[in-house]
Formats: C-alpha cells, structure tokens, sequence
C-alpha cells in the first residue's frame, strides 16, 4: 500500500465535506470535471458510476466502502481510500492505493505526484 498525506488546520468535518462529495472535486482536483452516479451529496456505498477527466475521459469506478470520515473507490485493478482524520483543531487529509503486484509501484510512479498535489490543494481550500 502507498498512501500520500496533506496537514490542514480546517476541522475534519470541512476537510471531508470537500473530500466526500464529487460535486466539489474539481474545486481541489482540476483534472477531474464532474462525476455521477457515486452518490449525492456524498459518495455514497455501493455506488457505481464515472469520474469525468479533463472534460472528456470517463473512468469508471466502484464506491467499495463507506464510513464517516473515509471512503474507498475501485478505478479498474487499483483501490484507492480517501480519509480525513481529525488531529487536535486540525485534520490529515489521506489518500491510500493499492493495485496488484508492480501495477501499484507504477501507478503511484505515475500519478503519486497528481495525488500530493491534489491532497495539498484540499488542505488549502479546506482552511
């Protein structure tokens, strides 16, 4: 498992209302221009439906799990959980990957970076 993490000084609760509700995903992930089908507000369990990328690509994906303050998404081999943890006033902001075999060094190779970056933007906006 990989997993990349961002500090913030917003509270859990503001971290993971941008975090958990595709309606504001681009605000934090630019690459990423909408969503349906995972749920509304939030992502919701079980729900199966795509994320636009760049405006055109649809990829689908698979919402495995869902708790309070985390949820777990299927994107083809790779599962990726996305949390928010409280810490004093504050909050960590997560992402977790996992993918079989070499497939999880290559694509935390290749997207790890996209990930930061867009963990660091959440913390940001969240404060």
């Amino acid at each position: 498992m990989r997993t990349w993490t961002a500090q913030s000084s917003a509270s859990a609760p503001v971290a993971w209302a941008l975090l958990a509700r595709p309606g504001a995903w681009s605000a934090w992930a630019p690459h990423v221009r909408g969503a349906w089908g995972l749920g509304t507000p939030e992502v919701r369990a079980g729900a199966v439906g795509a994320a636009r990328l760049l405006g055109v690509i649809p990829v689908p994906a698979k919402i495995t799990s869902k708790s309070e303050r985390s949820w777990t998404w299927r994107v083809g081999p790779a599962v990726m959980t996305h949390r928010v943890v409280g810490q004093g006033s504050g909050s960590v902001v997560a992402v977790d990957l996992r993918a079989p075999g070499p497939l999880e060094g290559a694509i935390a190779a290749a997207y790890g970076p996209i990930i930061q970056t867009m963990i660091d933007r959440l913390a940001r906006l969240a404060e």
